[in-house]
């Protein structure tokens, strides 16, 4: 079973981060959170799990990582890694004990302690001049309406159906080009209008075929959709696109750096945490159901 988590007495001086670090620690900690959340009390036996012991590292990992080791503040925290329910002394014949009720009371108590934790490094952000080169807001953090997601796709109207309806369901508003009016705009000006969104999902999907020249052929995306992949990059920033990958299809070079998704296995899991961290409002009942 995994250790109690008990500070050290030699106390360290704070850590002191910029902006950019700041905002990540934010973003990390949200994670743990969405993580949290998500945790099966059903995979426990015997009072533990693989899973509950990855995540209670996971969490220390984090909180290392934005306050430092045996700080003031990381030993304020430190109780958000104590997942596990103990018995002080439990004699054969008496009923067993309530690990899954102990276990979600330290899991609500770890997520206020995050919720803290999260509070005072949006202190610190704003603590810092605004002026200053390292506080200087970033185009990710361009404000968007976290209840309206807009959806690039290919062909596959079946990913595509498949994707918005699991939005829909989650009460997200989902903009689909090709449904909204023209208005007299251009495709790209279409685009444009409908950006004011919290987030992108873009599908990535085997729709064309493409090669060097006298190469094999393989399958690739549509140009369409790596053009409005790159422009809410731009719009919005990498952490705010989300790609799902259907299939086997070539993802080119210069988008190396997003990170996607394959559609299998608990996509619709990995899909959530992204909104979460993005600011959407996630209830985890009608993810999982």
């Amino acid at each position: 079973m995994a250790r109690k988590a008990t500070p050290p007495t030699a106390v360290q001086p704070k850590i002191y981060l910029d902006a950019g670090q700041l905002t990540r620690g934010i973003e990390r900690l949200q994670q743990r959170i969405v993580d949290l959340d998500a945790f099966d009390l059903n995979t426990m036996r015997g009072g533990t799990s693989p899973e509950l012991q990855a995540l209670e590292r996971s969490i220390e990992d984090t909180l290392e990582r934005c306050f430092g080791s045996n700080t003031t503040a990381a030993n304020r925290y430190c109780e958000a890694y104590n997942l596990h329910l103990r018995m002080l002394m439990w004699v054969s014949g008496m009923p067993d004990p309530d690990y899954k009720g102990g276990t979600q009371k330290k899991i609500g108590n770890a997520k206020a302690l995050l919720g803290q934790a999260i509070n005072a490094l949006k202190a610190d952000l704003e603590d810092l001049e605004p002026n200053s080169p390292v506080a200087a807001p970033s185009r990710s953090t361009t404000p968007g309406d976290s209840t309206r997601i807009f959806l690039v796709h290919g062909h596959d109207e079946a990913v595509r159906e498949t994707v918005a309806r699991f939005l829909e369901k989650l009460g997200i508003e989902v903009i689909i080009l090709h449904e909204q009016a023209n208005g007299g705009r251009t495709i790209i000006e279409k685009i444009e209008h409908h950006s004011d969104v919290g987030m992108a999902v873009v599908l990535l999907t085997p729709d064309d075929v493409g090669g060097k020249v006298g190469g094999e052929l393989e399958p690739r995306v549509r140009q369409n959709v790596l053009l409005e992949l790159g422009y809410f990059i731009g719009a919005l920033g990498r952490n705010k696109v989300c790609a799902l990958k259907s299939g086997n299809v070539e993802i080119p070079t210069d988008f190396a750096g997003v990170v996607w998704t394959p559609m299998s296995g608990e996509w619709r899991t990995a899909l959530a945490r992204e909104l979460k961290i993005a600011g959407y409002e996630v209830d985890w009942n009608k993810v999982m159901g």
